[in-house]
């Protein structure tokens, strides 16, 4: 099958050129020129449009051992990608395919097909298969209703809820029938979306005064549920507030993931008399859900009750800046790199 020019081309992409001490910086990436190769037998060549940056990126760039190998030092990055295939050696995946894969921060991605699943980009747009119907939709369904097992008629407060998973979870919280919703956010602007936009109880600052205290006051029922994507003091706090069998999913700390000294947690004896369930989760652990995600989201989102949020940075040049920005808490809902226009077909 023909590699249409794209063979011998020049491709752009980022590595990891040391380690992070702390919070990342640019001189801790390296964007380099490479070739495009040809596919090999059972391989295909896409042409990346998008590519997601994540929270869990972070943790990869430490060499310590985790659920999912290290990034490792002068090697290519990896993560969520979408993009057409502009080269195939595989008759499953034929060129024109739209994929979703997971061979992001380059230009140009060579892999086996079996290593990508297409979607289809006429009914929702690429970004979204790495938001809303994608890998952080699933962890804010599998998180609340699997893992805190949410029922109707209770009170639910998510951290970090400003970005690509706590926005989707306090929507599914709500429309799953909780009695209320409330959030936090790192600015005046993101409280008022919360409510203003995604239909949010109560929201508040945690950059603004204390978040025990705020917490308390949009809180005067307790918290049933609490979906943490951010770990360190809001945790604290919110076990201070979880009512009677309360259910924790913690989801992600990413208020710890660039601190050389981690916020200790002072009140853990509050599981044992509250009988609180604290429990972290993965996603990959929950992909059988998938599909019954994919079509109970897609259902509100054609009724328009779900409000998808993306922020988006162009060029690859950019992605650092990007990745660098979600760490900050600079985008509002799910962080895209747009690498290229679709490919268009003739």
């Amino acid at each position: 099958m023909s590699a249409g020019g794209v063979s011998g081309g020049v491709n752009r992409v980022w590595q990891l050129a040391a380690r992070p001490a702390g919070f990342p910086s640019p001189e801790d990436f390296r964007l380099v020129e490479e070739g495009v190769p040809a596919p090999g037998p059972g391989q295909v060549v896409v042409r990346n449009e998008v590519m997601s940056v994540d929270p869990a990126m972070r943790g990869r760039m430490n060499d310590v051992p985790s659920y999912v190998a290290p990034f490792q030092v002068d090697q290519p990055l990896e993560g969520g990608a979408v993009g057409t295939v502009v080269a195939s050696e595989s008759p499953d995946v034929p060129v024109g395919t739209s994929v979703l894969h997971g061979l992001g921060w380059r230009e140009y991605a060579v892999l086996a097909a079996g290593h990508t699943r297409a979607v289809d980009t006429t009914i929702a747009p690429a970004s979204a298969y790495l938001g809303v119907l994608g890998m952080p939709g699933l962890t804010a369904y599998a998180g609340l209703l699997d893992v805190a097992h949410m029922r109707p008629d209770e009170n639910v407060f998510v951290s970090g809820a400003a970005g690509a998973v706590g926005s989707l979870a306090g929507q599914i919280a709500r429309l799953r029938g909780a009695r209320t919703v409330i959030g936090s956010a790192g600015s005046p602007e993101k409280v008022r979306y919360l409510v203003d936009e995604l239909g949010f109880d109560g929201a508040f600052n945690y950059k603004e005064g204390s978040i025990r205290t705020q917490l308390k006051q949009l809180t005067p029922d307790g918290v049933d549920v609490y979906f943490d994507n951010v770990g360190g003091e809001q945790l604290e706090a919110a076990l201070f507030r979880m009512n009677l069998h309360g259910r924790v999913a913690v989801c992600g700390a990413i208020s710890q993931y660039n601190s050389p000294d981690p916020y200790g947690i002072r009140n853990l004896s509050l599981l044992i008399s509250k009988r609180v369930s604290l429990h972290g989760f993965l996603v990959m652990d929950h992909w059988n859900r998938r599909q019954a995600f994919v079509e109970e989201m897609s259902g509100w989102l054609r009724e328009g009750k779900v409000k998808v949020s993306e922020t988006f940075v162009d060029g690859i040049g950019h992605a650092v800046d990007a990745f660098l920005g979600m760490l900050r808490g600079e985008n509002v809902g799910k962080m895209i790199v747009r690498l290229a226009d679709p490919v268009e077909q003739v």
